[in-house]
Parts: structure tokens; C-alpha cells; sequence
């Protein structure tokens, strides 16, 4: 792809998601166009439909979050976590994911259901999978995480944190902080019991997104 398809490109998917993250996914390709710079006859070069957009931002996303999760396993993340390790790094990564889809709510649910089949999506999917993995065995090895928690545990537990203040909707900002500092204490080895059931695998992901 040239440099400027590739710019065009880059464009379109940073306006795209802040147009969605603002006003909903009624939002509508001319609106895209507009807040990109770009003509609406570029969009579609790009994309064909509006939900291979969606998908594409979708899984641009996944790869965002497991670019943090990187930085963190490197050392190389930003501001106060920049050299974090263990537990504080799988807590940074976790309160990088959950801030992210309270704040693109609407947008992250309606990207899930529509896209999660797509093979760029399951790529994006694995990719933060296994980062998630990478910092859960840190934080397994230091011993400040229960041994039977796995990534796909903590990519869960991230989306179970940024539901559980949905009711509230942003009336409370920052309320998903107490909520995910509840559920990471409880992957903490102090007092815990056996789990009833096994963590999910790989193969359970892509069951469910085929059957999506």
C-alpha cells in the first residue's frame, strides 16, 4: 500500500472511531468522510460496507490494547507505569482495556457481535490473548496471582469489569476502578478456593465467534 493510502487509511479509522465513540453507530459515512478530510469515495475504496469498517476499527482496537500489554511486558510502557512488572503490569493492562471500552461502550458491544468471525478479528483476538497470557505467568511466577488464572481469565474479567458500571451509564466516572480493583483482588492467591470449572480455550473463542 503507498504511503498516502496508508495515511488515508489511518485517517479514516481514527475519524471513524471518535465519530462512533461520540455519537453511535447510526453515524453515517459522509459524517466519516467529513471529520477524516478525505472524500466519501475514499471511504469506500478502503471499505466496501460500513461493518468492514466496524470490523476494521474493531480490531485495530484489540491490536491497541495488546500493544500496551507489550510495552508492558518490555518495560517500555508509558508515564507511571513505565517500568511496572507482575501484578502492576497485568493491573496496568487490565485498566488500560476496561477504560477503553467504558469509554466507546456502544461501540465496542455492536463491533463484537457483528465482526468477532472475521479472520482479522480472531488474528487481533489472539494476538491480545497470548500478551494476556505472557503478563498473567509474570504475575503467576512472582506469586501474586492464584496459579489457575489464565489470559483468556483476564481478557474476561476486563470485559466483565467495564458491564458492570453500564447501568450507570458516565454518571460516576472512574466507577469501573472500584469494580476491577474488587475482581483483582480476587485473582490473588490469599484464601482462594478451587474454581468449579476449567478457564476457556482458544478453541471455546473461536466456537463461539463461528456461532455468532
Amino acid at each position: 500500500m503507498r504511503a498516502d493510502a496508508m495515511r488515508n487509511r489511518r485517517l479514516l479509522l481514527d475519524a471513524a472511531a471518535a465519530e462512533f465513540a461520540e455519537h453511535g453507530m447510526d453515524v453515517s459515512v459522509a459524517q466519516i468522510a467529513v471529520r477524516a478530510g478525505i472524500g466519501k469515495g475514499t471511504v469506500f475504496r478502503h471499505f466496501a460496507t460500513k461493518e468492514q469498517l466496524i470490523t476494521a476499527i474493531f480490531a485495530d482496537q484489540l491490536d491497541g490494547l495488546a500493544a500496551i500489554g507489550e510495552a508492558l511486558l518490555r518495560g517500555t510502557g508509558a508515564g507511571p507505569v513505565a517500568a511496572v512488572r507482575g501484578a502492576d503490569a497485568l493491573l496496568a493492562f487490565m485498566s488500560a482495556g476496561v477504560e477503553a471500552q467504558v469509554g466507546d461502550r456502544a461501540f465496542c458491544q455492536a463491533a463484537g457481535a457483528i465482526a468477532r468471525a472475521d479472520p482479522q478479528v480472531r488474528r487481533a483476538s489472539q494476538r491480545l490473548a497470548a500478551v494476556a497470557e505472557a503478563l498473567t505467568a509474570e504475575a503467576r511466577r512472582e506469586g501474586s496471582v492464584r496459579d489457575d488464572v489464565t489470559g483468556h481469565d483476564i481478557v474476561l474479567l476486563i470485559n466483565a469489569a467495564s458491564q458492570a458500571t453500564a447501568p450507570l451509564g458516565d454518571t460516576v466516572p472512574g466507577l469501573w476502578r472500584r469494580y476491577l480493583s474488587m475482581m483483582f483482588d480476587g485473582l490473588r492467591p490469599a484464601a482462594a478456593h478451587p474454581l468449579p470449572v476449567p478457564a476457556p480455550e482458544e478453541t471455546h473463542f473461536t466456537s463461539a465467534a463461528h456461532r455468532a
